[in-house]
């Protein structure tokens, strides 16, 4: 895709720290880290989002994703790492090609997560899980 920043990595076009590579993704530093550490697995080939995106490549990303993580606890001494997939604007994604982005942590950094967790609505949730089975 022409107008693709991530395009453009894979295709060589502009630099990026790339820390690993197979034929199906590439994985290389976030520019505006969370956290020290802070990575993205992009397909290689181009998808949009989640939505988009096909099996294998998904599947390629999340192996690719924990290599990172797994790095991430070996070499930096992260303490645990997040896994992100933001899905269309509205869920904050601003890049329009699939990535997961791979997050450490480390004991005592200031990233919060962006919701509190907190005990919802039974019904609300049966309601939900009825919806999603298709009763």
């Amino acid at each position: 895709m022409d107008d693709c920043l991530f395009c453009s990595i894979v295709g060589g076009e502009i630099p990026a720290e790339i820390v690993a590579e197979d034929e199906r993704t590439i994985t290389l530093m976030d520019i505006s880290p969370a956290t020290p550490g802070h990575a993205l697995v992009i397909p290689r080939e181009h998808a949009t989002d989640l939505y988009e995106i096909s099996e294998s490549d998904l599947s390629a990303c999340v192996i690719a994703a924990k290599r990172a993580a797994l790095l991430a606890r070996e070499r930096l001494g992260a303490d645990g790492v997040n896994l992100l997939n933001s899905c269309q604007a509205h869920a904050w994604q601003s890049v329009f090609h699939f990535h997961i982005h791979v997050i450490p942590r480390y004991i005592g950094d200031p990233l919060q997560l962006p919701w509190l967790p907190q005990a919802g609505d039974a019904a609300s949730v049966a309601h939900s899980a009825a919806l999603l089975r298709g009763d």
